[in-house]
């Protein structure tokens, strides 16, 4: 562990240092020798080491320019290993493709006040990668695998279920890191399948799951109004033509049933 270091609230670090744990994350993600890994969040390095042992190559992108001087150390130990400082978030995706030579995987202990815009930007930016392994807020984990009609069950779950498969690895006590969060967290592996469905606009897709459960509390019907301006006939017609009964609510909605519903509504767009 990192010592004389201040811990960043903003930055939302929070570090491991159990070796066993470290090493079964990098089991969960199934990386080896031959593998390319982007990491976001080096932190203390930890991790990084860990994936550095086991793969062919890691880029592993941190804010904290703080942590130069113990990432640079760690460096000089792998000459596989490069960091990249930097805000993840505002790198295009042909800044990071560009370290790579092939498809990679992204091994990660996501900081939680991010965790979702990170994931949203490899699905919606259609990044040229295998998997993510990454360690969450344990709560946010249990949305990503949720299942239609329940509480659990949001944009995100229809989003990367609709071109991934899913499994909640471990989960992780939340005195396993330092300083100690909260919450506990999990290992969630996500196996990227792009063509898992046949989506013909990925893009509308997305719009018409997020627009369907920023009205959560509202139904389908009212929800396709207020989220996509859509003539409340020509709404009420669609989720007619789907079978479903007018009054139902977007939660309630199986992945491939929100497929077919924004292929009927691009048509009225």
């Amino acid at each position: 562990m990192v010592t004389g270091f201040n811990f960043k609230k903003k930055f939302g670090q929070n570090f491991i240092n159990d070796k066993n744990l470290l090493q079964a994350i990098v089991n969960d993600s199934g990386i080896n020798e031959k593998s390319q890994v982007l990491e976001i969040g080096a932190g203390a390095g930890t991790l990084t080491e860990q994936l550095a042992l086991t793969a062919q190559k890691v880029i592993s992108v941190e804010i904290d320019n703080d942590l130069k001087p113990y990432l640079q150390l760690l460096c000089e130990k792998h000459n596989n290993l490069s960091i990249v400082f930097g805000d993840f978030i505002k790198m295009t995706k042909e800044e990071i493709e560009s370290n790579f030579t092939q498809k990679f995987d992204v091994v990660a202990n996501l900081p939680y006040y991010i965790t979702t815009p990170i994931i949203f930007k490899f699905f919606e930016e259609g990044f040229n990668i295998n998997s993510l392994t990454i360690m969450v807020q344990k709560e946010v984990a249990e949305r990503l695998v949720a299942c239609s009609g329940t509480k659990d069950y949001g944009a995100i779950s229809v989003i990367l279920q609709s071109q991934a498969d899913l499994k909640i690895t471990r989960i992780v006590p939340r005195n396993m890191f330092y300083p100690q969060p909260n919450v506990d967290s999990a290992v969630i592996n996500i196996k990227i399948n792009f063509d898992k469905f046949n989506i013909p606009n990925k893009q509308f897709f997305a719009k018409v799951v997020k627009s369907t459960f920023n009205y959560r509390r509202k139904t389908l019907l009212n929800s396709l109004q207020l989220g996509l301006n859509i003539d409340k006939e020509k709404a009420e017609d669609i989720i007619k033509s789907m079978g479903l009964p007018i009054d139902i609510r977007g939660e309630k909605l199986s992945i491939q049933q929100f497929i077919d519903l924004s292929n009927k509504l691009i048509e009225c767009v």
